[in-house]
């Protein structure tokens, strides 16, 4: 007869998937409690019980047998006594190959150390190496972080701040990026009550009772909303609400000047439904009922987020005036919101119920794990030192992400703060390489200008425009940079600038008598003589709206720079500068 924490874990994972194989489970609690046997955690319980709180975890996930099994034995390898290798035959006799490839998947990625840049990022690489060749290593990864944040009070302070940090700063962006949206916010909030208790504490405070309010009165409008759904004929699955988690409200504070008046989804309402049909209608009927705020609609159903989320978003003044955010979803929608990845193998197993016995694994779609392949690549490309490594990881896979479109219509996903020139190195490394200029709305624009969330981005290219130094500062992610680098190391055009400029006599007689402005450039004027040719200089690239200036060569031609670009520096006589414009029209 299995013990009560057992007995918890072989109740969730039946619940969820009905071919649980609750012997191999019981069969990997008993291996584990007899090597972890003796042993005790810093807070003073057996060992096993950190084991039993991550497999707890991970079958909340509702994710296969093989994966609770593995988490069960996550550590007897590493933290086991006596020789590891032997432990880890042990392990592959009894339980196998896959069990024994995760077991192992967890134990490589090895115990990262904040303090320590270099370990660390070395293992951030294991780790992502990991998750290419099996996600289920780093969903055992994450909830073997999170039972250790429950019980973080237990460690030095110093110990607490490092672990705290890590967390929030890779495992709580990592759990974000997989879709585990309540993974996600409790690794957040309980990092945020070491990291920074004064304004934790602060926040709960300041919280609680209208927390409290405010789920007395969507409990009161829950039973009219129900009868009114159900007379339009949609399909109601649940209606339910959920508080917002405490670090993501602190941060959105922080945008309104910390005022919780203008906070409008302290507690949101969630009404699930059958299918996308009845999510439309239900947005309709609801502001039939309640007027929205402007501007206040969300249709992450049309364009979900980068980790998958759908959900339609909608803020109206409810009943008495109070403004209410509503988020309608599918039951599909919410099982993907709540477990994320781990979502897509419950319903792969559900579809397949009566072969589930031969069912071992069903990968993720391969969209889901495109942004893993893109760091992988990313990685074999670049050399970066172990800081740089973190700081463009942080950039490009765990910041906050945008959408913007191309003029055709197509969802282009970026990290928050992209530029025209990351948009353009997105579309294709081609269309990077040959940037001239970027209209964003319509309007031109510099390439450096930040986009904005539902923006349409048109670069416009030239055959002869090249990347210049410059850009290393306007570009944001590490894509564009690495290949901007890589050109200009590869090519030589700031190089042959400043050499032709060198090249040329000192005094060199130019006739400066003004004359009407000529354009021998679709988008550039000068003043100058009559029928000079005029090009733009492949060193700085200029473009719209950039401060130029013309250098009037040996053959009496001009080139346009930017103002700021090196290559003029280098210029012995200032009187083969002349002014330019790009035209107003």
């Amino acid at each position: 007869m299995p013990d009560i924490y057992l007995q918890k874990i072989l109740d969730k994972c039946k619940a969820n998937n009905p071919g649980c194989d609750a012997d191999l489970i019981e069969r990997a609690y008993d291996f584990a409690k007899k090597i972890h046997a003796g042993q005790k955690r810093a807070s003073g319980e057996d060992y096993i019980a950190h084991c039993i709180g991550a497999a707890e975890i991970v079958a909340d996930l509702k994710v296969d047998s093989k994966t609770i099994a593995a988490t069960l034995l996550h550590d007897v390898i590493d933290d086991g006594p006596g020789d590891k290798a032997e432990l880890e035959k042990q392990v592959e006799k009894e339980f196998g190959r896959e069990i024994t490839f995760l077991v192992n998947g967890v134990t490589k990625l090895g115990k990262i150390k904040y303090r320590n840049v270099q370990r660390q990022i070395e293992n951030l690489r294991k780790m992502f190496l990991a998750m290419a060749e099996d996600i289920r290593v780093v969903i055992i990864k994450l909830a073997d972080r999170l039972h250790n944040m429950r019980t973080l009070s237990a460690l030095p302070e110093e110990k607490q701040q490092r672990i705290a940090n890590e967390t929030l700063n890779i495992y709580a962006p990592l759990a974000d990026r997989l879709g585990i949206g309540h993974l996600k916010g409790e690794l957040e909030d309980l990092s945020f009550k070491h990291l920074m208790n004064g304004e934790y504490q602060w926040l709960l405070n300041q919280v609680r009772d209208q927390i409290d309010q405010r789920e007395k009165y969507l409990a009161k409008i829950i039973p009219d909303l129900k009868k009114e759904i159900q007379k339009e004929g949609v399909s109601l699955i649940e209606i339910h609400w959920r508080a917002k988690h405490y670090w993501s409200l602190y941060k959105k504070l922080q945008r309104y000047e910390m005022n919780l008046n203008r906070i409008y989804d302290l507690v949101a309402l969630r009404i699930i439904v059958k299918d996308i049909d009845d999510c439309y209608a239900t947005l309709g009927l609801i502001h039939k009922l309640w007027r929205p705020l402007p501007g206040r609609i969300k249709d992450y159903i049309a364009l979900p987020k980068p980790n998958g989320y759908q959900s339609i978003h909608t803020t109206v003044f409810c009943q008495g005036g109070k403004i209410t955010e509503i988020q309608i979803r599918t039951q599909k929608m919410h099982e993907e919101a709540e477990h994320g990845i781990a979502a897509h193998w419950y319903y792969s197993e559900q579809k397949g119920l009566k072969s589930y016995l031969k069912k071992i694994f069903t990968p993720a779609p391969e969209k889901e794990l495109k942004w893993i392949k893109q760091l992988q690549d990313w990685q074999k490309e670049t050399h970066a030192a172990p800081e740089e490594f973190f700081q463009s990881l942080k950039i490009d896979f765990f910041k906050d992400r945008i959408f913007v479109f191309t003029p055709m219509g197509d969802v282009i996903d970026l990290p928050e703060g992209a530029t025209p020139l990351d948009f353009a190195y997105t579309i294709h490394s081609d269309i990077g390489q040959h940037c001239q200029g970027a209209k964003v709305d319509g309007k031109m624009v510099a390439l450096g200008t930040t986009l904005h969330n539902g923006q349409v981005v048109e670069i416009i290219t030239q055959k002869n425009a090249r990347p210049s130094q410059d850009w290393l500062k306007i570009a944001k992610t590490n894509q564009a940079l690495n290949k901007i680098k890589k050109w200009i190391i590869a090519g030589t055009p700031l190089k042959e600038a400043a050499e032709e400029i060198e090249k040329e006599p000192a005094k060199q007689e130019i006739n400066k008598t003004p004359a009407r402005p000529i354009i021998m450039s679709p988008i550039v004027e000068v003043a100058g003589g009559e029928k000079i040719a005029t090009s733009l200089a492949k060193c700085c690239n200029p473009q719209p709206p950039d401060d130029i200036a013309g250098y009037i060569t040996l053959q009496q031609k001009i080139t346009i720079h930017k103002r700021t670009c090196h290559s003029l520096t280098k210029i012995k006589d200032p009187s083969r500068l002349i002014n330019a414009n790009w035209k107003t029209n």
